[in-house]
């Protein structure tokens, strides 16, 4: 018989957590699972990328794509449910029933909502994707530890993305008891073949050339990382950098590589929709991230065989076996400075990186990722 599964997500915007939401529900089985993909708010790159037999649904329109009164409309509608109405009616008025299993597929308000249906009588299951005690972000939408706690507590089970993430969670709350950890999906063979579709002739010149991708957010470090590059160019190493993504920091670091005269070395190349051919052109991932989940870009750089070099945060050591298959340095700029340029110092060891990612790669199937998850969603 299958299982009717409700996901519920504020958007499917371009995060980590949103592209994997749609990897995940385009390769559960749908002969065991008839799924419900509904998002607060109907904005996302990753929208038009679901098949056909996902039942997508939503709260609220696009406001990108509004006239003033729908606008209007908009603001009214969303003032009601993010701020005014009790939570219980938001889940009753708005939220699609008759599932089997409900899942708020990213911490925060999605959470909150899941948590208060209290007619539900759906297994109920949160999905964190976050080391909430290093990037204890969910104070924008919860008061308290306490009301944190209260609500992780009604779920039947949550589940961690990363060992570290699933620590987080049993610190902040106990509840050892429903945390369960299973590493995010990671469709290997789209990602080969989109990095070896052609893009537009790029030089190679004899520079190192670093890349790193995600969010421009304060999260992600890439300050200290422009730093880095920085320092390596008074040092005079040949070296540049891209940085495949958009966010709040732009501005930010637009700044700092025009103050620092970096134009011709860091190169933002803004949102990619496949930025793996541009990955492929490079010679090094670098994640100076000051905290994550599990790292889809990490994840996706070893796929493509590219070297790694990480700072310590949640997820790394899952994906890199404790530092066999890449370098994770300690959380500092400083170290990752250190670790950066030791590799430099050593193109034999950025040698050795290619060759371990190559073999990780081999890893990263997408029906040995999924199976646990469907076990556990069918159990």
């Amino acid at each position: 018989m299958k299982k009717n599964i409700l996901f519920l997500i504020e958007s499917l915007s371009g995060g980590g957590a949103e592209k994997i939401l749609s990897i995940l529900v385009s390769h559960l089985n749908p002969e065991k699972f008839n799924i419900t993909l509904c998002c607060i708010v109907n904005k996302g790159i990753y929208i038009d990328k679901l098949p056909a037999y996902i039942n997508y649904t939503y709260i609220l329109s696009n406001p990108d794509k509004l006239g003033f009164w729908s606008t209007l409309s908009f603001k009214i509608k969303y003032k009601l449910i993010y701020s005014i109405l009790p939570l219980k009616l938001v889940y009753k008025w708005f939220i699609p029933k008759h599932a089997d299993i409900e899942i708020a597929f990213v911490e925060g308000f999605a959470t909150r909502i899941i948590a208060h249906s209290t007619t539900s009588k759906a297994r109920q299951i949160a999905w964190v994707h976050t080391d909430l005690i290093n990037n204890h972000w969910i104070t924008q939408v919860y008061k308290s530890k306490e009301q944190e706690k209260e609500d992780y507590s009604r779920f039947s089970a949550i589940v961690g993305v990363s060992g570290m993430v699933c620590n987080a969670l049993k610190k902040q709350y106990g509840l050892s008891d429903k945390i369960i950890q299973l590493n995010n999906p990671i469709d290997a063979d789209a990602i080969i073949k989109l990095s070896l579709l052609p893009i537009k002739s790029i030089d190679k010149n004899k520079n190192i050339r670093f890349v790193s991708v995600g969010r421009l957010e304060n999260q992600k470090g890439y300050d200290r990382l422009l730093n880095i590059v920085y320092r390596l160019k008074q040092e005079s190493y040949n070296v540049e950098l891209w940085l495949l993504g958009d966010g709040t920091e732009r501005n930010k670091l637009m700044n700092y590589i025009s103050q620092h005269k970096l134009e011709t070395s860091i190169t933002l190349w803004g949102f990619q929709a496949n930025p793996y051919a541009l990955m492929k052109q490079c010679d090094l991932f670098v994640c100076s991230s000051i905290c994550e989940g599990y790292s889809t870009a990490v994840t996706e750089a070893v796929i493509l065989g590219l070297p790694v070099i990480t700072t310590d945060c949640s997820g790394m050591n899952e994906i890199l076996q404790n530092g066999q298959y890449g370098i994770i340095t300690k959380n500092s700029e400083e170290a990752l400075y250190q670790g950066i340029k030791g590799l430099l110092d050593s193109p034999n060891q950025l040698a050795y990186y290619k060759k371990q990612s190559e073999l990780r790669s081999k890893d990263f199937r997408i029906e040995s990722l999924i199976k646990p998850i469907e076990d556990f969603l069918y159990a």
